[in-house]
């Protein structure tokens, strides 16, 4: 994927699988994330050529606004991706993917919308509709005597 990309990727900020950030990050660059993050991810305006790449190991629990996007972790909240997104075969996001250009592998998967939109900043932002699981969906019963 991304075979017609015209630079290597350059990461000039990293953050470890160990490490657990709660807050907003701003960013210029390429950004690598292997840890957690509550929290959105936003590149400058101005920089059109900043890059997330999140890993396997990474996660992140907010919104994500970035022209590209490489995801192979886990995404809870909408994703605003002006340039290119690809989402490789780990890929886990559970909220809207709004995109300019998007690559999808086999095995990634969206619980949310894809919505094609070249201007990003006309976008409002969705509500994440969360599906309870089995266990949270059975009611409890009290019974007295």
């Amino acid at each position: 994927m991304f075979n017609n990309r015209k630079k290597i990727t350059q990461i000039d900020s990293l953050i470890g699988q160990q490490t657990n950030i709660k807050g907003e990050i701003k960013f210029t660059g390429g950004l690598h994330i292997d840890g957690n993050i509550v929290g959105n991810v936003i590149s400058e305006v101005s920089d059109s050529d900043a890059v997330l790449t999140l890993s396997e190991q990474g996660s992140i629990h907010g919104d994500v606004r970035v022209p590209n996007i490489i995801l192979n972790g886990k995404v809870l909240g909408n994703i605003y991706s002006q340039e290119h997104i690809e989402l490789a075969v780990k890929a886990r996001v559970t909220g809207n993917v709004y995109y300019n250009v998007i690559e999808m592998a086999t095995g990634a998967e969206v619980n949310g919308s894809l919505i094609h939109a070249v201007d990003m900043s006309c976008q409002p932002a969705l509500p994440i509709e969360h599906k309870p699981n089995k266990k949270q969906e059975t009611s409890s019963v009290n019974t007295t005597e």
